[in-house]
């Protein structure tokens, strides 16, 4: 069975939509408006069932729309472009790489992304200044660990660039998470791990938690594994930039929502 465990809360948390729709209305609780740290755990993935409600999943994405805030799916394409992934090809991962790279040029003209997309850093990472071929750190660690080579500290991919990223700004945006690393567990499973420095809950985290999820699709399709487990830990929590009173809406559905499901 699917099921979800957010640190700290002692209610029924059954899925990744459960656990973010949790957090959230804990931050909207008076005082509530930053956890540090929010560990997030979605487990029993190998079921193959559903990670997410669909009715939070909606309520959620009509709020970003009236924020004008990127959808769920947009957030999680940033961590992994599912829609250009097709599985059942051979060589579908370079199919990946490369219709990404190809993809790049028209990405990058977004001015969100004017600092970087996550995919882009996990497969051609290049710091400043330096010469030589940028690194896709997920091919690297797909054929080390196929070669024999299973050293858990070989298994994770960097974001943070401190060759771009440490600058005076006061805000950056990009990037929020760190690193992802990937843990091989007893009987062909694979555990993910995303580490954050900071995450906005209304308009980023249910994003996250899917793009870790389907990016963990494909790191085990490539290994030979099956996806069994998702953590999403985030140092600071916030819960965004939206106005309080302007996400009650959502409260008030949410509320009703969970009501429903814990009968």
């Amino acid at each position: 069975e699917i099921s979800a465990c957010l640190v700290g809360s002692e209610m029924c948390i059954r899925d990744s939509s459960d656990a973010w729709a949790h957090a959230f209305l804990q931050l909207m609780e008076k005082g509530g408006g930053t956890r540090h740290p929010s560990i997030v755990t979605i487990n029993g993935l190998e079921s193959q069932k559903p990670i997410e409600d669909v009715e939070i999943r909606t309520a959620l994405d009509d709020a970003l729309k009236k924020q004008s805030e990127n959808s769920c799916v947009t957030v999680a394409n940033t961590i992994f472009p599912f829609s250009m992934w097709n599985r059942m090809n051979p060589d579908n991962a370079q199919l990946l790489f490369n219709r990404y790279e190809k993809a790049w040029l028209g990405i990058k003209k977004c001015p969100q992304n004017r600092n970087g997309v996550y995919f882009r850093r996990l497969t051609s990472f290049n710091p400043a200044g330096s010469n030589d071929k940028p690194v896709n750190q997920l091919d690297f660690i797909v054929r080390n660990y196929l070669a024999g080579n299973h050293r858990k500290s070989a298994m994770q991919a960097s974001i943070f660039d401190p060759t771009r990223d440490h600058t005076a700004n006061r805000q950056k945006g990009f990037p929020c998470m760190q690193q992802v690393s990937f843990t091989p567990l007893a009987d062909g499973l694979l555990s993910v791990t995303g580490y954050y420095a900071t995450q906005y809950q209304f308009e980023k985290a249910y994003g996250n938690y899917l793009g870790l999820y389907h990016l963990g699709q494909f790191m085990a399709h490539q290994l030979n594994m099956t996806l069994s487990e998702v953590t999403c830990i985030a140092s600071v929590l916030s819960r965004g930039d939206a106005k309080k009173h302007e996400l009650m809406p959502l409260v008030d559905k949410l509320e009703k929502i969970l009501l429903v499901k814990k009968d």
